[in-house]
């Protein structure tokens, strides 16, 4: 059986169909010889005649075991159909894609990357996960975002440079840059010491500033609640200020720190050595798009 090609079975299909090779020959755009030919190979391949050849005008016929044949033919060729489609479908960015993330970027980024991908891709599968952990991995994801670069056999692409900045009470420092020094002993508070957070911290004391974190969570509205109900102030990178909206709440103020503090570096990943799918290559490039149209504060 492992000599029974789809071309034969179509020929026989056809032929049952057409009842004569002449009639299926000129279906399938074939000579008729061509058709004899498949239908010998199949009949050598499964040990019998498949067709009774009456001669003249009358109609063949399938054999007995030319029905057993055509009816698991046919199962193989609706099979083959549905393959096809499916690579046709893969081809054109319509297959399924597992994207990793976290908070900033679910909130800013990856929705006009969604958004894009559908619009030019309806049939497309989308899946997305949100952690961030402290030591990444790729894992079975397609790509993964993360805030900063992730061991390991992968390659990367940065999007973006996210300054750092500080968030406070309306009425807590005047307006404009806020040097680092005015937030020694200062109510702070902050994410938990995972990601960039240490790298951060580490920074503004290098400054000369200890805060005093008076709260650590890794939800920004929580955050930003407790900046806006007087507790301390936040110094969070721009991509967590934007996607929460704070430049539209009169009860919050964005300042620029002095000096400028490194900002956190926005890395998009995939497993290396392993061909993209045309789904994940397009969302390689939108995110480079969406990244680019993105105009963050300098940070120099």
């Amino acid at each position: 059986m492992t000599d029974v090609e789809l071309r034969h079975l179509t020929a026989l299909a056809a032929i049952a169909e057409e009842g004569s090779f002449g009639r299926a020959a000129a279906r399938l755009g074939y000579t008729q010889s061509t058709v004899s030919q498949q239908i010998a190979a199949l009949e050598r391949a499964v040990g019998g005649a498949v067709f009774d050849r009456p001669g003249g005008p009358k109609r063949v016929r399938l054999t007995p075991l030319g029905s057993v044949v055509l009816d698991h033919g046919r199962e193989l060729l609706a099979k083959a159909a549905a393959l096809a489609h499916a690579v046709d479908r893969f081809k054109a960015g319509d297959g399924r894609i597992d994207i990793g993330t976290f908070q900033s970027v679910s909130n800013v980024i990856l929705p006009s990357v969604v958004r894009r991908l559908r619009d030019e891709h309806p049939g497309c599968d989308i899946r997305l996960s949100e952690e961030e952990p402290e030591q990444p991995q790729i894992g079975d994801l397609d790509l993964l975002f993360y805030d900063g670069r992730v061991d390991g056999d992968v390659e990367h692409r940065k999007l973006l440079d996210d300054p750092y900045l500080l968030v406070a009470g309306a009425d807590a420092f005047p307006e404009g840059p806020v040097p680092l020094e005015l937030l020694d002993d200062a109510p702070m508070v902050a994410w938990p010491l995972t990601c960039d957070q240490p790298a951060m911290e580490q920074a503004v004391a290098r400054s000369g500033a200890s805060p005093q974190v008076v709260f650590r969570s890794a939800v920004n509205d929580t955050l930003l609640s407790m900046v806006r109900a007087g507790l301390g102030s936040a110094v969070l990178p721009w991509l967590a200020i934007r996607g929460a909206d704070v430049p539209s709440d009169d009860r919050l103020r964005i300042h620029e720190l002095r000096p400028f503090l490194p900002p956190r570096e926005i890395y998009l990943h995939w497993r290396a050595g392993r061909t993209l799918s045309p789904l994940a290559a397009r969302a390689i490039e939108i995110a480079v798009e969406v990244a680019a149209e993105l105009a963050p504060p300098a940070s120099a």
